[in-house]
């Protein structure tokens, strides 16, 4: 390894565009259900995001459920009049080196 959290070898070409189009989310304890005598609607959660950089190099990132790809499943209704809903998976996405989308999701 050249660095920590880096290849061994040069992978900035596009011939390795595959390897930065991986983004990992880790979406944990999202929650949302109502509270108190008024009915208020709680939200919580902490979404971050992995990615790649050019030379391999990993980073975590906080996010958003927003920005959850639209294949994701388990949030559909956040925000819609405070269902109550408790979620955490994990979720990669990534194109390979032919550019066709894939992606796999692990509920936990």
């Amino acid at each position: 390894m050249l660095g920590q959290n880096r290849a061994d070898i040069d992978i900035s070409g596009p011939e390795f565009n595959f390897v930065r189009s991986i983004r990992i989310f880790d979406v944990r304890n999202a929650r949302q259900y109502e509270a108190g005598s008024e009915g208020d609607c709680e939200r919580s959660a902490v979404v971050v995001l992995g990615t790649y950089g050019v030379q391999g190099d990993f980073s975590w990132q906080r996010s958003s459920i927003g920005t959850l790809p639209k294949d994701h499943v388990g949030l559909e209704r956040w925000g819609d009049n405070c269902p109550s809903i408790r979620h955490r998976s994990v979720f990669v996405e990534w194109r390979d080196y032919e550019g066709k989308y894939g992606y796999e999701q692990v509920n936990y």
